[in-house]
């Protein structure tokens, strides 16, 4: 995962518990994945957008 083994995961997970708190992480998890969804389907759909191409 990202060149990131374990030990390195937990601790990443144990200051993101420290700094935001165990409720406010289910939260920002799920504005995470939203916004990854809407990143992928963006790439996957770059012409939906009108623009001027002049």
């Amino acid at each position: 995962m990202f060149g990131l083994g374990w030990p390195e995961v937990v601790i990443i997970a144990i200051v993101a518990i420290l700094i935001f708190g165990p409720k406010k992480i289910p939260e920002l998890g799920g504005v995470l994945g939203r916004s990854l969804k809407n990143l992928q389907e963006g790439i996957k759909k770059p012409d939906d957008d009108p623009v001027d191409k002049d």
